[in-house]
């Protein structure tokens, strides 16, 4: 069950690339512990997805 607006913390950094000063906003996403659960389960069950693909092409 998702919340129809997620909040998100914000980090702000800067960062030197060269001679240019770049801003780098990282925001992340202020969620349940129910929310953080599911939003885990998905996460791990696509990496096991690519896992698999992966594995079974290097075992040819």
């Amino acid at each position: 069950m998702m919340r129809e607006q997620i909040e998100y913390e914000t980090e702000i950094t800067t960062a030197m690339l060269g001679d240019r000063q770049i801003r780098v906003e990282n925001l992340t996403p202020i969620l349940t512990p129910e929310e953080c659960v599911e939003r885990k389960r998905e996460i791990e069950n696509v990496l096991f997805e690519v896992f698999v693909k992966y594995a079974a092409k290097s075992s040819r």
